[in-house]
C-alpha cells in the first residue's frame, strides 16, 4: 500500500470517526433536552417528585466523560443542514399531553440512535436500559395527565343511581332526569343483580353520559367497568385496593375511593386515587354499616389532599351547601334525587345550591 493510499484511508477513518462523533453529540444533546422537558413537566405540572427524580437521574447518566472533548471538537451546529427543518406539528402543541408525547418520542429515538452508535465504541452508558425505562415513565406521565383532566370533572352534583332506591323507575329514566337537572357525575351502583344482567344497562348508561358530556363511573365492580367502557370505578375500603384497580384499568380511567378520615385519604392518594369521597357526613338510610364522619373531618381531608373531594352520606337540599363550604368539590346523593317524585327538579335544585356555594352567590 502506498503512502498515498494510507493517507486516503486515514482520512476516511478520520471522517467516519468525526461523523460518528457528530451523531453521538447531537443525539446526546437531543435526549438530554427531551428529558429536561419531561423532568420539568413531572415537577411542575404533575407535582411528582418521584418521577421528576427518575428523569433527572436518566439525564445525568447521559454523559460520555471520556469523549467529552472529542464530541465538542466534532460539533458543527452551524453546518447541520437539518437543524431548522420542522414539520407543521412541531410548531405548535395543543396541550400538555402532546408536549409529553413529542418529547418522550424524541428522547426514545435519540436513545435508539445512541444505542446503535455506541456499538462502535466501548460501551459506557446503558442506552437500551434507559430507553426501556423511559417507556414506563411515559406511560405513567400520560396516565396522570389524562386522568387529571378527567378527574377535574368531579365537581358539582354527583348522582349515584342505585336500583334499590328508584321507586319502580328504571335506571335510565332517573339518570336521564338527573343529567337534565344538572348532574355532572353519574355512578351506577348495584350490589344485588348478576353482572350479566347489569352489563347492557351499564353500556346504555355509559352511552347516555357520553352524549351528555357527563362522567360515568361504576361502583365496586372493576370487571363491569372494563366491559362497559366506563370512565372509571369507585371503590370502598373493603373493595379492591386502589392500586390494584389502577393497574387493571386503561391509562385514562379514573379511580375514586371512599374514605372516612385524613389518613385513609392520604393512603388512597398514594395508591393512585384520582378523587376521594368523604362520609358519611350525615345520617343516611341508603347504605348499611356506614361509618359516620362530619364536616370537620371533611375540612381536615381538604387540608390533607389536593385531589377533588366528594362529600357523601345523607346529603340533601338542606345540608349540601354546608358540605361544599367545608371543602367538597362535589356532593354525592342517592335518595335526594333517586327516591323523590320528580328527580329532575330535585337534581336542578341541588345543582343550583352547589353552584351558588362554589361561586359564593
Amino acid at each position: 500500500m502506498t503512502w498515498t493510499a494510507v493517507g486516503v484511508m486515514m482520512g476516511m477513518m478520520t471522517l467516519i470517526r468525526s461523523s460518528v462523533e457528530r451523531i453521538i453529540d447531537a443525539n446526546l444533546d437531543r435526549a438530554r433536552e427531551g428529558l429536561r422537558v419531561l423532568e420539568d413537566m413531572a415537577r411542575f405540572a404533575l407535582d411528582d417528585a418521584n418521577i421528576s427524580g427518575r428523569l433527572k437521574d436518566m439525564r445525568h447518566r447521559l454523559v460520555l466523560k471520556d469523549m467529552a472533548s472529542d464530541l465538542l471538537t466534532a460539533r458543527d451546529a452551524g453546518g447541520d443542514t437539518a437543524a431548522f427543518l420542522n414539520t407543521q406539528e412541531e410548531s405548535a402543541r395543543p396541550d400538555l399531553f402532546s408536549v409529553l408525547e413529542a418529547n418522550a418520542k424524541r428522547t426514545q429515538e435519540s436513545l435508539r440512535v445512541l444505542e446503535e452508535m455506541g456499538k462502535l465504541l466501548p460501551q459506557t452508558v446503558p442506552f437500551k436500559e434507559l430507553r426501556f425505562a423511559l417507556y414506563d415513565v411515559e406511560k405513567e406521565m400520560a396516565s396522570r395527565l389524562l386522568r387529571r383532566e378527567k378527574a377535574a370533572g368531579i365537581k358539582g352534583l354527583y348522582v349515584i343511581i342505585d336500583g334499590q332506591a328508584l321507586r319502580g323507575r328504571t335506571e335510565m329514566e332517573v339518570a336521564r332526569a338527573a343529567i337534565a337537572g344538572g348532574g355532572r357525575v353519574i355512578q351506577f351502583r348495584d350490589k344485588v343483580r348478576e353482572k350479566g344482567l347489569l352489563l347492557p344497562l351499564a353500556v346504555a348508561l355509559r352511552e347516555l353520559c357520553a352524549r351528555a358530556g357527563v362522567i360515568f363511573l361504576i361502583n365496586d365492580h372493576l370487571d363491569l367497568a372494563l366491559a362497559a367502557g366506563a370512565d372509571g370505578v369507585h371503590v370502598g375500603q373493603k373493595d379492591l385496593p386502589v392500586n390494584v384497580a389502577r393497574r387493571q384499568l386503561p391509562v385514562d380511567a379514573i379511580v375514586g375511593c371512599s374514605t372516612n378520615n385524613p389518613d385513609e385519604a392520604r393512603r388512597a392518594v398514594e395508591q393512585g386515587a384520582d378523587y376521594v369521597a368523604v362520609g358519611a357526613l350525615f345520617p343516611t338510610s341508603s347504605k348499611a354499616d356506614i361509618r359516620p364522619a362530619n364536616l370537620q373531618v371533611l375540612a381536615a381531608v381538604r387540608q390533607a389532599v389536593t385531589l377533588p373531594i366528594v362529600g357523601i352520606g345523607g346529603i340533601n337540599a338542606g345540608n349540601a351547601a354546608s358540605a361544599m363550604a367545608a371543602g367538597a368539590d362535589a356532593v354525592a346523593v342517592i335518595s335526594a334525587v333517586c327516591s323523590v317524585s320528580d328527580p329532575e327538579s330535585a337534581a336542578r335544585a341541588l345543582a343550583k345550591i352547589v353552584s351558588d356555594t362554589r361561586t359564593g352567590t
